[in-house]
């Protein structure tokens, strides 16, 4: 019918071409709420603006280069988790994660990562794709709770000596949250490299068999592929840790690089497992988490939320915001 195909014109319309800017303004404005409902953050951001010319500038700007950086290592997890579902160019892998970062802003625990990412995969694939994106954040997860183990243990001694300090209940606590987090290691290191025989087995569960695509993809998955995307998930720790390194000196806060990685392996750790809203919420806990670990090694709070604040800008909105506009490209609904 005539009113049909205007309806779903319509539709289309909006979905192609208004859609994307949308995002991008609603994201914008997102940002700009959270930003100044964080304490101090004119001064964070004065500081930002004055480091940007200072004589540290090479710092920031080395750390705004390690981004692209920091995120073509994901695209490659991706790319190659996506092989044994046809496989995916490594330039729309890199596109795919700038958009899965602008639906993860709006979603509890970057859950709308996923969407984003399967907007570049073929129909039909799409189902078979969020299993192999959950591979990625797995192997990401298990990297997070190693080195946050071994970042628990190396603050153990120095929680120990500031006991007096108000420190007893986290000291007394850092064994149980250890056996936690030990436990949740063991069950998805057996989880992660078992993919294959666990999919085959969940695959004769008649209800499960269901779900078809999203499990199949699993049965047959590579395990070189799995090693070889836990160990791209350390190096892009590594490049967290660096960026880190880099930008605290800009702000003030001296910290020996032992420190830095010790000290931002908990807060890392702490990320991971606290659910937040979105990650526009998550500038908060990012700062309180920094400011309670970190404190340990220096007084400079304004300089540690400061330095928070730009890795923030820097690794997360910036992607957002051009994921957002990556959407305008993207042809949701066919012409037909």
């Amino acid at each position: 019918m005539p009113i049909d195909r205007t309806l779903n014109k319509s539709i289309k319309i909006i979905g192609n071409y208004i859609l994307g800017p949308l995002v991008f303004l609603v994201l914008a404005w997102f940002i700009w709420r959270q930003i100044i409902h964080q304490v101090d953050w004119r001064t964070s951001l004065d500081q930002i603006l004055v480091a940007i010319k200072g004589p540290g500038q090479w710092r920031i700007w080395v750390v705004v280069l390690l981004m692209p950086v920091n995120w073509g290592i994901e695209a490659r997890k991706w790319q190659l988790a996506m092989r044994p579902d046809g496989g995916m160019s490594f330039k729309n892998a890199f596109k795919a994660i700038f958009t899965g970062a602008t639906m993860a802003s709006f979603t509890p625990n970057r859950m709308g990562e996923y969407l984003g990412r399967i907007l570049y995969v073929k129909e039909g694939r799409r189902v078979a794709a969020i299993s192999l994106t959950m591979i990625c954040s797995i192997a990401q997860l298990l990297i997070t709770l190693v080195l946050g183990a071994g970042g628990l243990i190396f603050l153990f001694p120095l929680l120990h000596q500031r006991s007096v300090a108000g420190y007893p209940r986290l000291e007394w606590g850092l064994p149980l949250i250890l056996t936690v987090v030990g436990t949740m290691l063991l069950g998805l290191g057996l989880l992660y490299f078992r993919f294959p025989q666990l999919a085959r087995q969940l695959a004769r569960i008649p209800w499960i068999r269901k779900l078809g695509a999203f499990i199949k993809v699993l049965e047959n998955f590579d395990r070189n592929i799995l090693l070889r995307i836990l160990l791209l998930s350390f190096v892009r720790y590594i490049v967290f840790v660096i960026q880190y390194s880099l930008v605290f000196p800009v702000f003030s806060v001296s910290l020996g690089f032992g420190q830095v990685w010790g000290g931002m392996s908990v807060v890392f750790l702490i990320m991971a497992v606290v659910p937040t809203f979105t990650f526009l919420t998550e500038l908060g806990l990012r700062w309180g988490a920094s400011i309670q670990v970190l404190e340990l090694f220096s007084s400079n709070t304004v300089g540690i939320f400061a330095a928070s604040f730009a890795i923030w800008l820097i690794n997360l909105i910036i992607p957002a915001l051009i994921g957002s506009l990556l959407i305008v490209s993207i042809k949701l609904f066919k012409s037909r």
